[in-house]
């Protein structure tokens, strides 16, 4: 059985280091918000290149809170894509305000900058453009347009951590960046977890008091708040992956490479990237039309592909009632052909080969 992901396999590789750190935790007696957690949440800051990271529950928590923090709430609008995982536009909601759907560039699925000015009403108040994938959004024009017309910039990195666009890491462009670190993301934990960065001090204040209740000293709340604390054990884990990450990125970039020169013969669409951007290969998203017929194929031979995302956002039914700028084309058209092929650090050069020669074979019998 060759997996989509596999945290477990990572888990192995460092499991001397991950278990120390935990026994380090646990012999501490102190368990939330402590060492680890401030540690960690410096290393991580440092690594994006921002002043201030803020360690949460998770990494719809994360964007929920950002928004808060830039407060943005009921009334407001903000503006994303539709081809996301529904965290996105859950988070949107969690903050009280509207999302507002737009269309993706057709190349890189990420949002398309030249859709955003038309979205804009009296009472947008942010956009949220997806690294999806592990590939940047084209951020120049997006923080043009957001400086233009005073809305926030918050990043959703949730795919993308140690991806880069003209040399900066994802996060640290707009006014505040969200990550994820669910199990299966290029810097996952061993449960849930995720953190807000920024470079404005006064955002990052406003999230560490939002993630606790709205305490600035014990039991005492100067506003509502709630509770979303990274804990003190994925923290520890966290900060043993992350000395490991851009090594663990290579690895994704070598299979993607791999798959894309392997690949060419085939009758499907390759991943691209953009110029002056660093893509991390979360996931190697491949596009055909005969889509289910090729996931079908490989789930035959053992190969466990997935789709990210079958249906996009304003298609489900409890987002059917959202508010689309106009139609979304682009969107509507790859979620019936994008394939995510099996792609994480450990991966073995036997599942690499087998996965390609099973893709080759399917295109082999389409053209007989």
């Amino acid at each position: 059985m060759i997996l989509c992901a596999n945290p477990k396999a990572q888990y192995l590789l460092y499991k001397e280091e991950i278990d120390t750190a935990i026994s380090r935790v646990l012999d501490s007696g102190w368990y939330i918000l402590g060492n680890e957690v401030r540690l960690f949440e410096e290393e991580f800051a440092g690594y994006i290149g921002v002043a201030h990271g803020i360690g949460v529950g998770s990494g719809t928590e994360a964007l929920h809170l950002a928004l808060c923090a830039c407060g943005i709430g009921r009334g407001d609008e903000v503006i994303t894509v539709s081809h996301t995982a529904v965290a996105t536009v859950a988070a949107i909601e969690l903050a009280g305000a509207t999302p507002v759907l737009v269309d993706i560039d057709p190349d890189f699925y990420t949002i398309d900058p030249d859709k955003i000015e038309s979205a804009i009403t009296s009472h947008t108040k942010a956009i949220i453009p997806v690294h999806i994938y592990g590939h940047p959004a084209d951020m120049d024009p997006i923080v043009e347009i957001a400086e233009r017309y005073s809305l926030k910039v918050t990043e959703d990195c949730a795919q993308a951590h140690g991806a880069t666009y003209k040399g900066k890491r994802v996060g640290s462009m707009g006014d505040i960046g969200c990550f994820s670190f669910y199990p299966t993301k290029n810097l996952g934990a061993l449960g849930d977890g995720g953190i807000v960065v920024t470079n404005n001090e006064k955002l990052a204040e406003k999230a560490k008091l939002l993630r606790e209740y709205g305490w600035a000293e014990r039991y005492v709340s100067h506003f509502p708040g709630w509770n979303t604390r990274l804990d003190e054990i994925q923290a520890a884990i966290l900060r043993i992956k992350l000395k490991h990450l851009d090594e663990d990125n290579l690895k994704r970039v070598r299979i993607a490479e791999l798959y894309s020169k392997e690949l060419e013969v085939c009758d499907i669409i390759l991943p691209k990237q953009r110029k002056d951007s660093a893509h991390v290969y979360h996931l190697y998203v491949i596009r055909s039309e005969r889509r289910n017929e090729l996931l079908t194929f490989l789930k035959e031979k053992g190969i466990y592909a997935l789709i990210h995302y079958p249906m996009p956002v304003h298609l489900q039914p409890a987002y059917r009632r959202l508010k689309a700028s106009d139609k979304l084309p682009e969107t509507e058209k790859i979620t019936k052909e994008i394939i995510s092929l099996p792609i994480y650090p450990e991966l073995s050069e036997s599942d690499i080969q087998t996965t390609i020669k099973t893709i080759r074979d399917f295109a082999g019998a389409a053209n007989d």
